[in-house]
C-alpha cells in the first residue's frame, strides 16, 4: 500500500492537512502560515511532535512559530511588535532558539520554552546576535553574536555559564552542535568566501577542507558529533552537497543527480547515513528537496512521495530531519492553498505482519530467530520486521511465530 494524505474536508484547504484518525502510513502535513503570506519549517524535534520556523506577513515581516499537535502559534506574545525567527529546537522539543528584535530595535539571540517563555542570551557584550541550534536538552545553544567593536563571532551558550566566543575568526557563526553540546560546527565569511570549521574544547576552532573550490560550508552535525554535512565548491564553480566522516579530511561528494550542478546538504541522521537538503536542476527555476542514502543515492522527495502531494504541490527545501530519519521538514508550495508553506513529512513505512521471514530471504532460519532474540523486549512504532505481529512489542508472540515457521521455504 502506498502512503496517503490525511485530510479533514474543507479544513485542508484552509489550514493544511491534519490527521484526525490514527495515521499509520506515510503522511505529509502542511503546517499553515499563521494566516500570513507564507512559512518555512527550520527544525523538528526528535519525535516529530514539534516543528519550528518562520512565518512571513504580506509586508514580508517575519514571526517565529512553534507548531505542536496540529496547531501553529507565534513564539512572541501577540503584543510583541518586533520581528522574530526560530531556527532550531532542542531534541526533546522543549527549547526553541532563534533571534528577535529587542526593545531598541536590535536582533538578539533568544531561547524560548512553553513554560518559562522568552529569554535573551546576550551578545558577547555587544548589541545583537542569532541562535541557530541547540543540544538535545537545550542546555547548550550556538550561533553568532556581535561584539562592541562590531565583530560577529561564533558562540556557545551554556546554562549557568552564559555566552562565550569559540575562537573562530571574524565574521563567523556556529550552525550546529552535538546532542551533548561538546562538538560545534560553523562557518567563517572572509571577504565573501565561506569556510567551514569544527570546534571542541580540546582542539579549538579547526578549519575544514573541501574540493579545492572557493566555498566550504558546514550546515549540520549528527547527535554524537561524528558526521558533518554541508556543501563544498569545485574549482569549476559547481557546488555539491557533501558529508565529512572526518573533519580533518576532504568530504565525500554525495551529489549523485545528473541533471544538476548545485546541491546543498541541510541535515544528517544519527547514523550519518541519511542526508536531506535541496538541489537545483540545470535549467530549472526552483530548488527541489532531496534525501540521500548510500544505497539509493540522491532522490527527489517530490518523486519518492508523489502520492502524498496534492496537485500543484512542490517540496522545495528539506531543511531538517529527526535523528532516526523518519520526520523531514522544510518548505514548499501547498497545491491546496497556493501558498508557500512549511511542511512535515512522516516517512514511516507501516508495519506489516508476516509469518516469520524477518530478513525476507525466503527462508525462516537462524538469522530470523536471532534478529527477534536480539530485539526481544523492545517497544515502539518503528521496530521493523522483528515486530512480527505488529503489536509494537517484540515478545513471546513474535518469537513463537518464527519458531513455528522455522525451516519454512529453506
Amino acid at each position: 500500500m502506498k502512503g496517503r494524505l490525511c485530510t479533514w474536508g474543507s479544513v485542508t484547504a484552509l489550514m493544511g492537512a491534519f490527521c484526525v484518525a490514527p495515521c499509520f502510513a506515510q503522511t505529509l502535513t502542511w503546517l499553515g502560515t499563521l494566516d500570513y503570506r507564507s512559512s518555512i519549517a527550520t527544525d523538528v524535534s526528535d519525535d516529530g511532535s514539534v516543528v519550528v520556523g518562520i512565518a512571513y506577513t504580506p509586508n514580508y515581516d517575519f514571526r517565529a512559530f512553534y507548531w505542536r499537535n496540529g496547531r501553529m502559534e507565534p513564539i512572541a506574545p501577540p503584543r510583541w511588535l518586533g520581528w522574530s525567527q526560530a531556527y532550531g529546537v532542542s531534541g526533546d522539543g522543549n527549547v526553541v532558539v532563534g533571534d528577535m528584535m529587542d526593545s531598541v530595535g536590535y536582533m538578539v539571540a533568544f531561547k524560548w520554552t512553553p513554560s518559562a517563555g522568552l529569554e535573551f542570551l546576550g551578545a558577547l557584550g555587544g548589541v545583537g546576535g542569532t541562535a541557530l541550534a541547540a543540544s538535545y536538552d537545550g542546555s547548550t545553544i550556538v550561533g553568532g553574536a556581535e561584539t562592541r567593536d562590531e565583530q560577529r563571532l561564533a558562540f556557545r551558550w551554556r546554562q549557568g555559564q552564559g555566552m562565550t566566543a569559540l575562537g573562530a575568526p571574524n565574521v563567523s557563526a556556529a550552525t550546529g552542535v552535538s546532542a551533548n553540546g561538546n562538538v560545534v560546527i560553523g562557518n567563517v565569511n572572509q571577504g565573501g568566501t565561506v569556510r567551514a570549521f569544527y570546534w571542541t574544547e580540546a582542539t579549538g576552532a579547526q578549519m575544514m577542507t573541501g574540493f579545492g573550490g572557493a566555498n566550504i560550508a558546514a550546515q549540520a552535525i549528527n547527535p554524537d558529533g561524528s558526521v558533518i554535512v554541508g556543501y563544498a565548491d569545485y574549482p569549476d564553480h559547481t557546488r555539491h552537497a557533501c558529508r565529512w566522516l572526518d573533519p580533518s579530511q576532504p568530504p565525500q561528494d554525495i551529489h549523485t543527480v545528473s541533471n544538476s550542478t548545485l546541491s546543498v546538504a541541510r541535515d544528517v541522521s544519527a547514523s550519518g547515513d541519511i542526508v536531506v537538503g535541496q538541489y537545483h536542476p540545470t535549467g530549472g527555476t526552483v530548488s527541489l528537496a532531496f534525501r540521500w542514502t548510500p544505497a539509493r543515492g540522491m532522490e527527489d522527495l517530490n518523486t519518492v512521495y508523489a502520492d502524498l502531494l496534492p496537485y500543484g504541490s512542490v517540496l522545495f527545501h528539506a531543511l531538517a530531519m529527526s535523528p532516526n530519519g523518519r520526520f523531514i521538514v522544510g518548505s514548499g508550495i501547498n497545491g491546496l492553498t497556493g501558498r508557500r508553506e512549511a511542511f512535515l513529512l512522516d516517512t514511516r513505512v507501516p508495519c506489516r505482519a508476516h509469518s516469520g521471514d524477518v530478513d525476507e530471504n525466503g527462508c525462516v532460519d537462524d538469522a530470523d530467530l536471532l534478529a527477534v532474540l536480539f530485539a526481544f523486549g523492545q517497544t515502539g512504532q518503528d521496530l521493523g520486521r522483528v515486530d512480527v505481529n505488529c503489536d509494537e512489542t517484540v515478545d513471546d508472540a513474535d518469537l513463537l511465530t518464527v519458531l513455528f515457521a522455522f525451516g519454512g521455504g529453506c
